[in-house]
C-alpha cells in the first residue's frame, strides 16, 4: 500500500479545488476506512479499490 504523498508526486492520485482527494484513474473522490488498531488513516478509492495510507 503507497502512501499518499508518494500517490500525489506519481500523479496516482490529484487533489481537487476543495483540497479533496480523487483517484485519477476513475476521477472518483476518495473514501475514508479507519481501523482503531493502525496508526493513520487508509483511503480507499470506491470504483477501483484502491487503498492509500495516510499519516499524519
Amino acid at each position: 500500500m503507497k502512501s499518499v504523498r508518494k500517490a500525489l508526486r506519481d500523479g496516482t492520485l490529484e487533489k481537487d479545488t476543495y483540497e479533496r482527494l480523487n483517484c485519477t484513474e476513475c476521477k472518483k473522490t476518495l473514501k475514508t476506512k479507519n481501523d482503531p488498531d493502525e496508526v493513520g488513516t487508509v483511503r480507499v478509492c470506491p470504483d477501483c479499490g484502491g487503498e492509500w495510507k495516510e499519516i499524519g
